[in-house]
């Protein structure tokens, strides 16, 4: 079993910074694509960011400039970096992982995280 564990939500101030951090563990030979979505109240669930393991990444054109979704070296480990945050920010935001290697077999099942909820207000 695939188990993501985030960490780094929390208040911020207009036009400060927070990272969060999701980590992958489990029998994990690779994942192919890791990143984050986010949900703010009474909103649907949107993706922010995604980042592929030869290093593509795409972001949602409301934080371009602003965040980076980065990867550690092993690749199971995945960051986004939050800087300038708006109180358009706020929301939950989930990891989520897909397209994993486990013992040499693939799987396209997608994985969330549990949520980590960034609150952006002065």
């Amino acid at each position: 079993q695939v188990q993501l564990v985030e960490s780094g939500g929390g208040l911020a101030q207009p036009g400060g910074s927070l990272r969060l951090t999701c980590s992958a563990s489990g029998s994990i030979d690779s994942i192919n694509t890791m990143g984050w979505y986010r949900q703010a109240p009474g909103k649907e669930r949107e993706v922010v960011a995604l980042s592929s393991r030869v290093g593509t990444t795409t972001y949602v054109e409301s934080v371009k400039g602003r965040f980076t979704i980065s990867r550690d070296s092993a690749k199971t480990t995945v960051y986004l970096q939050m800087n300038s945050l708006k109180p358009d920010d706020t929301a939950v935001y989930y990891c989520y992982v897909t397209g994993i290697v486990t013992r040499s077999v693939f799987s396209p099942t997608p994985y969330w995280g549990k949520g980590t909820l960034v609150t952006v207000s002065s």
